[in-house]
């Protein structure tokens, strides 16, 4: 199997039909055996059902179908594990992407890229759904260091080592491209089309802005301390102990300069306060790298990743 198009679904029963033939017509051409990997993420819909007669009619299309609505990360991962593909496309349903730019996506993967991320140059979206996804594209680079213009697009490309070595979760489907950065990958962001939803509705609200940045704490803190995570929590327990230390500073210069005592001094308890923060960070440092080391042996999760063409692009 050559290619592996992983689709996320979630009632979407119009788009459905219109999406399988858009797909098809795109591939026409394309000179390579392929799969659609339709998951369905527990839909209220008829889309269960339209995936079932699209099987039965196309052999190409394999339907997965999840107990629940477990969310789009889920629902890609889902994907990604059913997927037979040397190259992983995902895009979305509801037919604002463009099945007509997987070609030029796979053609980047072939020239040597590893993952390649589509760019929304022209988004066909309300400016209520446009302008918090340009602040948290800008945030998102600024935290993880890889500065897409538009890491929510869902239309991507992947080798199929990438894509299956990831670990998704909550809504880290917008941080793909951070999370694989990790491996040292090759990476490109490439204009695609973008066209405006003819059929259902929206899933995406202002509630999910601040799952995101919350999951964006955690997509740093992975990048940056999931190997030594003592080295975040023990850095601010330094500091906490400096301060205090200076606070303790300014209470001993109080006592010899205007008489007052350490112990009727409230800088004096901020002192002993600080220092306990500071203890107690740096206890909490050492259990995370101890839970840390400990999901590393039982998982046998090594901490580096082997390119399979070992000897080069």
């Amino acid at each position: 199997m050559n290619l592996s198009i992983v689709v996320p679904i979630y009632n979407e029963e119009q788009n459905l039909p219109l999406l399988a033939e858009a797909i098809r017509k795109a591939l026409t051409d394309i000179h390579k055996t392929y799969e659609c990997v339709f998951v369905d993420d527990g839909s209220s819909d008829r889309s269960a059902q339209v995936l079932k007669q699209i099987a039965a009619a196309d052999p190409h299309h394999q339907p997965v179908f999840l107990r629940r609505n477990f969310g789009q990360t889920a629902a890609l991962s889902a994907g990604f594990d059913h997927a037979r593909g040397e190259i992983i496309v995902t895009l979305d349903a509801d037919l604002q992407n463009d099945p007509a730019d997987i070609p030029m996506l796979v053609s980047k993967i072939e020239e040597g890229y590893d993952l390649v991320s589509g760019w929304r140059q022209s988004r066909q979206d309300s400016m209520i759904r446009n302008l918090p996804s340009y602040v948290a594209n800008w945030i998102i680079g600024q935290v993880t260091g890889i500065k897409l213009r538009d890491s929510g697009c869902t239309l991507k490309a992947y080798r199929a080592e990438v894509a299956q070595s990831l670990h998704l979760y909550g809504e880290m489907h917008r941080f793909i491209p951070a999370l694989a950065s990790w491996m040292g990958i090759n990476l490109i962001e490439v204009p695609v089309r973008h066209h405006a939803r003819k059929f259902g509705k929206s899933k995406y609200g202002l509630s999910r802005v601040f799952r995101v940045f919350l999951d964006l704490i955690t997509v740093k803190f992975l990048l940056s301390y999931s190997a030594s995570p003592i080295q975040f929590f023990g850095k601010f327990g330094f500091v906490s102990s400096g301060l205090g230390w200076l606070v303790c500073a300014a209470a001993i210069i109080m006592k010899f300069t205007q008489g007052r005592t350490l112990t009727g001094n409230p800088l004096f308890y901020l002192f002993t306060f600080m220092q306990i923060i500071a203890v107690q960070l740096v206890l909490i440092g050492l259990v995370a790298e101890m839970n840390m080391r400990t999901y590393h042996e039982v998982q046998k999760k090594k901490t580096y990743v082997v390119r399979k063409d070992s000897a080069g692009r």
